[in-house]
């Protein structure tokens, strides 16, 4: 699984999870252990905990006793209910932060700088730390708390393919992306922004639905 970087501990390592779940690298049945995970991210047992109660509020896991937890049976339309509503919610968020006047300056920089470096020489712990400093840069400038919350929820992390080649296409075509969507914010397109995200999280949802059985 994934490095923490940035993000609450819990919403961190529920996303982690929740990728590792829909990847297939978890799979129904498969057992859960609080320790375990949390010797495998370098975290205490309690950040653990209440991600575990939030996947379980999300029906993808089912807790256990002093036990850790067993992961559901999830289904192709349950992970694609769970992008389509984040396509909702994170494309109103990009269009409110265009209409905000979010500061995209530093973030494009560093996204101008990432692409010109090309995905080979790409530090995978450098994208996924700016990789969730554009997406929650752009959920603040929507100014919205519960917009917030909701999608704080919802994040699961790059959604890659398998093999190595495909994680850099995907980190490529992500970063890409990212410009897209924070030039046009920049620009104060709020429509722009709305189909930039849109975009993107439906090329996500697509490259794991393609290894969902």
């Amino acid at each position: 699984m994934e490095t923490l970087k940035i993000m609450p501990a819990r919403v961190r390592i529920a996303s982690i999870v929740k990728k590792a779940i829909f990847s297939g690298e978890y799979k129904s049945g498969d057992e859960l252990s609080l320790t375990g995970i949390a010797e495998q991210l370098g975290v205490s047992r309690t950040p653990v905990r209440e991600a575990f109660q939030a996947l379980e509020s999300e029906g993808l896991i089912t807790l256990r006793m002093n036990r850790g937890a067993i992961v559901n049976a999830i289904d192709r339309k349950f992970v694609k209910d769970s992008f389509e509503m984040r396509i909702l919610l994170e494309a109103e968020a990009a269009a409110r932060a265009a209409k905000n006047g979010m500061d995209t300056e530093a973030l494009l920089a560093r996204s101008y700088k990432m692409k010109e470096q090309g995905a080979d020489r790409l530090d995978v712990a450098d994208y996924t730390e700016l990789n969730q400093q554009i997406h929650t840069a752009v959920w603040n400038a929507a100014d919205n708390l519960k917009l917030r919350q909701y999608l704080m929820e919802l994040w699961n992390g790059p959604s890659t393919g398998h093999s190595r080649p495909e994680k850099l296409e995907h980190y490529e075509k992500s970063t890409e992306e990212h410009i897209r969507i924070l030039e046009a914010v920049r620009d104060g397109d709020a429509e722009r922004a709305r189909g930039e995200m849109t975009a993107h999280i439906t090329r996500s949802m697509n490259n794991i639905l393609k290894y969902y059985l």
